[in-house]
């Protein structure tokens, strides 16, 4: 590798990274993700740096690695979300929730992952969505009175396995 390549490639970093980092965190949404994807461009190019004959042509190639490198990212993420449901258990929390909650509202969500699906819904919806007893009713798909009794009963419940646990 020539010596004039190198310092192409440094002039190139030092004037170009930061447009480069803002163009790619526009693409993918994360500036952590973008820092990986213009480092892994200017890699590519140092790797190449004596194929390179004209210092312009470093940043166009550039602006070009890091919008498919993007682009590959992106593609990764959607292909692992759409298969993230299988590695998740919807009744196990994520992992850093018990660090965050305090000792009494960890008593509380462990309570209501033990209620029945229907009364955690209906608790949840109510009490932590806010909404009132129509609204829960239309998203789940129940009367209105099912909505009564199912909060009711969903309470009583948390609260006999609350007292339990104390």
């Amino acid at each position: 590798m020539r010596s004039g390549a190198v310092a192409d490639v440094t002039t190139v970093y030092l004037a170009h990274r930061l447009s480069l980092v803002r163009l790619a965190a526009l693409l993918v949404d994360d500036l952590h993700l973008a820092e990986d994807v213009v480092q892994d461009a200017f890699i590519a190019v140092h790797r190449r740096a004596d194929r390179i004959r004209e210092p312009e042509a470093t940043l166009a190639y550039l602006r070009t690695s890091v919008v498919n490198t993007a682009r590959s990212t992106i593609r990764k993420r959607v292909i692992a979300r759409r298969y993230q449901h299988a590695a998740f258990d919807p009744d196990e929390p994520p992992a850093d929730t018990e660090v965050l909650l305090a000792a009494d509202h960890r008593e509380v969500l462990a309570a209501l992952r033990r209620l029945p699906d229907r009364q955690r819904e209906v608790l949840t919806l109510r009490y932590w969505s806010d909404l009132s007893e129509a609204q829960i009713a239309e998203a789940l798909g129940i009367s209105r009175g099912a909505v009564k009794s199912t909060a009711s009963r969903g309470i009583a419940r948390l609260e006999a396995i609350l007292g339990g646990m104390r």
